[in-house]
């Protein structure tokens, strides 16, 4: 049998990790300073499964398999015990990044991956003094994980060739798509692309060219359909008769014309937020965010078992 993955730190992140694994057939120990935040991730679990099932994503596995790989550990320790893979997801704060993985370092097996599922800090911000820095680095998946299949496999320098590989070897046998850098870099791919596409949304609505559900409408209804079944590449790639060279001498002095025009920061945080927010809580109260979150899953639970229909009587 294979040895056991450890997440640490239970939240909306490591809950979903906590699925990926143990869908893939993996025995998970999940471990929160708060025990009541590990009792609820399994609670999610059970909530979620048969849901999946539904949907055909568990393969041949029953629900009540897939949660019998899933147990709560009384300790740090005992979490990471045989452990071959630790996926931390703490908080997004770097005094607690450096101190969990002081002591992940300390007590993990001597051959086990530490992988952080920060989104913001480097890893060479919280492993550079560590003795075992090579075996560390980032695993940052979009939320939530176990439903969005990419995942951002991230080396600090010092970070071992070998443990990069076996990392993304995990994910891609975990039913992951990773995309390995090659060096760590502030944000990473998916936070730089999320960020230029956010900074121009703000920019629209400031300015007062479109509202909040005219952006949202442009990416739910247009951009995004082509997106998620292929890249930006891959997309002008088609979108011209002679492919992507034909596309780029097609059209890149409209993006040239663009470009100056879209340097101007907006502050997300200043009075175009009394518009967004006001907007948003008239559409979805705030009180039914928790529901809608759960909307979002079952929905991305429909379009993967649809990707997955597809794949296989249309071709990849």
């Amino acid at each position: 049998m294979a040895d056991p993955v450890a997440c640490i730190g239970a939240g909306l992140v490591g809950r979903a990790w906590a699925l990926v694994f143990a869908t893939a057939g993996r025995r998970v120990r999940i471990f929160d300073e708060r025990r009541e935040t590990a009792e609820a991730a399994l609670a999610f679990a059970a909530e979620m499964l048969p849901a999946l099932a539904d949907e055909d994503l568990l393969g041949k596995a029953a629900p009540a398999e897939v949660l019998g790989r899933l147990e709560v550990a009384g300790s740090l320790e005992a979490a990471l015990e045989g452990a071959d893979h630790v996926q931390e997801s703490t908080p997004e704060d770097l005094q607690v990044k450096r101190a969990v993985f002081a002591r992940l370092d300390a007590a993990a097996a001597p051959g086990a991956t530490l992988a952080s599922s920060t989104s913001a800090l480097l890893p060479s911000s919280f492993t550079e003094d560590l003795p075992g820095r090579a075996r560390c680095l980032v695993v940052h998946p979009i939320n939530p994980p176990y439903l969005i299949r990419a995942a951002e496999v991230v080396p600090a320098p010092w970070t071992d060739a070998a443990v990069i590989e076996r990392t993304a070897r995990l994910l891609r046998a975990s039913g992951m798509a990773p995309i390995v850098m090659t060096r760590e870099l502030d944000g990473f791919v998916m936070n730089r692309m999320q960020g230029a596409l956010l900074e121009e949304a703000f920019r629209l609505v400031a300015d007062g060219y479109a509202t909040i559900e005219d952006v949202d409408v442009g990416i739910r209804e247009g951009l995004a359909l082509r997106w998620s079944i292929m890249g930006p590449f891959e997309t002008i790639d088609l979108n011209a008769p002679g492919g992507v060279r034909d596309y780029a001498i097609r059209y890149q002095r409209i993006y040239e014309r663009l470009f100056p025009s879209m340097q101007r920061r907006v502050d997300w945080t200043g009075p175009v937020m009394d518009t967004i927010e006001a907007d948003r809580r008239l559409r979805l109260p705030e009180a039914e965010l928790p529901a809608r979150a759960k909307w979002r899953d079952l929905r991305l639970m429909a379009f993967a078992a649809f990707k997955r229909r597809a794949a296989r009587d249309i071709g990849e």
